[in-house]
């Protein structure tokens, strides 16, 4: 009987041994499994962003190919989405559409994570710095987006169309002013999470064994800090989006010739009561997508949350 239970024993201790190590990114994965809407807006969003990257080379029909026959024509086997007012296909175009919003959204939001991640930890961290780089924050948070935003396209506009070209100089002053308009929440978040964990004994242990701050910052703390900066970072991506979408709605984004979303709207502004599906295929393009990242950001918030037990 003792030799039977220590063969058991021995055999659960083998397995336990064999069996391949938890971590928090595994669990993670495991609890935003069981996140129906979350999955369902991971598999949305993946399927418009290969949609939009392959789409353009698939579809037979080119973006910029005018048939004044075929204007504002409705949707058709042809034509999934329609036509515009030179008989351009609708479907081609926001698939290209999409690729420069997405593009827009991701780019604005890392530019967005890297600044909050900075300011953020360093004002945690270095108590000398809380105070100008918070009032600083705040600063940047009482200004006005939209109008700011359009400050600084009436006056970069055209310099950096001259520097980099018309699509490459808008491309690069939308995600960046987007970005450094929207680092504030980033910081903050970063900042009160580090103010938090610097007091924690792997932290004391990590000085005690002599690693300098900046070691501390990167190995030690940021890796504790990046859940609820991932979180915020699938929602500031919608809000990019959107953000691009209006400015392009108004006229003020990139040139006529690149259909992002926002344009496809703005052009169909005096075509609304003929031509509905003009406005309405970019417009659910548009809501679906921020739709599917707030869903990927509601689940990650839950399964990257140490409160929840499955």
């Amino acid at each position: 009987m003792a030799t039977t239970e220590a063969r058991l024993t021995a055999t659960t201790v083998k397995a336990n041994m064999l069996r391949p190590p938890r971590s928090l990114w595994s669990d993670a994965w495991y609890q935003f499994r069981r996140h129906q809407l979350a999955m369902a807006g991971l598999i949305v969003l993946s399927f418009l962003i290969i949609a939009t990257l392959v789409g353009p080379y698939v579809w037979p029909t080119k973006m910029d190919a005018i048939d004044f026959a075929q204007s504002l024509q409705g949707p058709s086997a042809d034509h999934p989405f329609g036509t515009d007012d030179l008989g351009r296909d609708i479907f081609a175009r926001s698939l290209w559409g999409g690729r420069v919003s997405i593009a827009v959204g991701l780019t604005a939001v890392i530019i967005a994570i890297t600044l909050g991640m900075t300011i953020g930890s360093l004002a945690g961290y270095f108590g000398r710095l809380d105070n100008p780089l918070m009032r600083l924050t705040d600063l940047f948070l009482s200004l006005p987006i939209l109008p700011l935003l359009l400050i600084i396209i009436y006056l970069f506009r055209d310099t950096l169309r001259a520097m980099f070209g018309p699509e490459v100089g808008i491309f690069i002053m939308i995600v960046t002013v987007i970005g450094v308009l929207q680092w504030m929440p980033v910081a903050r978040l970063v900042r009160a999470q580090f103010l938090s964990l610097k007091q924690k004994e792997f932290v004391e242990a990590a000085r005690a064994v002599g690693d300098p701050d900046s070691r501390i910052i990167i190995k030690h703390i940021i890796p504790n800090v990046l859940s609820p900066v991932l979180v915020a970072a699938t929602i500031g991506v919608g809000g990019a989006i959107l953000t691009e979408s209006t400015l392009s709605f108004l006229g003020l984004g990139f040139p006529p010739d690149v259909p992002t979303w926002g344009r496809l709207l703005y052009d169909a502004t005096n075509f609304i009561e003929i031509a509905p599906h003009w406005v309405l295929f970019p417009g659910f393009l548009i809501f679906i997508t921020v739709l599917s990242i707030n869903y990927v950001g509601d689940g990650l918030r839950d399964a990257l949350d140490p409160r929840k037990t499955g």
